[in-house]
């Protein structure tokens, strides 16, 4: 088997999404030394997090995430080539990290559904795909809960988020979601899934829907969460 894989990578080389450099046999999508350096988010940071972006409003009931999303690192390169480098390999590999890491406070929230955040159809169409999608399969394969990425649209095309301020950020995403049809929600619990939370505006809009229509509980969940 080894000797097969050492085979498969002398014709086939695989790069890490980070640094670019060739991976070795045992190591898959981001190299060791790339992945050591990423920052993890450690229970202090999360508890500050959901106070700073959630408590206020009373939509999400709790909130985790891995890492911190440092600009011009490593994680950065890694969310980008997943983004828009259509490599969706990427998406799995880490939402089968959080499902193992975060593993024990997803199982204790009993989610029922993991939703993605939805792109507009206008960027879904020029990107290809939904990363969120991807990151919502990884988790699914490992804790096996089923993913619904088609129960809420994004029915209004928003700018983006990047130079806006919070209160624009709130304004620009105000109605930008809606569901899809009319999806049994009442008693359920959705693991709403995203790939970099910055204020949390966008989580929270896209939360309001799904409570608004009969979700018992939304918890937010993300690869990283940013300044």
């Amino acid at each position: 088997m080894k000797f097969a894989s050492s085979l498969l990578d002398f014709f086939l080389p695989r790069f890490c999404a980070s640094c670019n450099t060739k991976l070795p046999p045992d190591e898959h999508i981001v190299c060791n030394n790339c992945f050591s350096k990423i920052k993890r988010a450690d229970e202090d940071r999360i508890n500050a997090e959901f106070t700073k972006k959630f408590a206020h409003d009373k939509i999400i009931s709790s909130f985790t995430s891995l890492f911190i999303f440092e600009k011009d690192k490593e994680l950065q390169s890694i969310i980008h080539e997943l983004k828009y480098g259509g490599k969706f390999g990427i998406g799995k590999y880490l939402g089968e990290i959080i499902a193992r890491e975060l593993n024990q406070q997803i199982r204790d929230w009993r989610i029922d559904l993991i939703v993605p955040v939805p792109l507009h159809h206008l960027k879904r169409a020029e990107r290809g795909y939904n990363q969120s999608d991807f990151l919502a399969k990884g988790i699914s394969s490992v804790l096996k809960i089923p993913v619904k990425s088609r129960i809420v649209k994004r029915v209004r095309f928003t700018s983006t988020q990047t130079e806006l301020t919070l209160v624009q950020r709130k304004e620009n995403v105000r109605n930008a979601f809606a569901l899809r049809g009319k999806p049994k929600l009442n008693g359920q619990n959705i693991l709403l899934l995203d790939d970099v939370i910055t204020t949390g505006a966008t989580t929270s809009e896209c939360a309001k829907v799904l409570v608004d229509n009969g979700a018992k509980k939304v918890y937010a969940c993300s690869v990283a969460i940013a300044e």
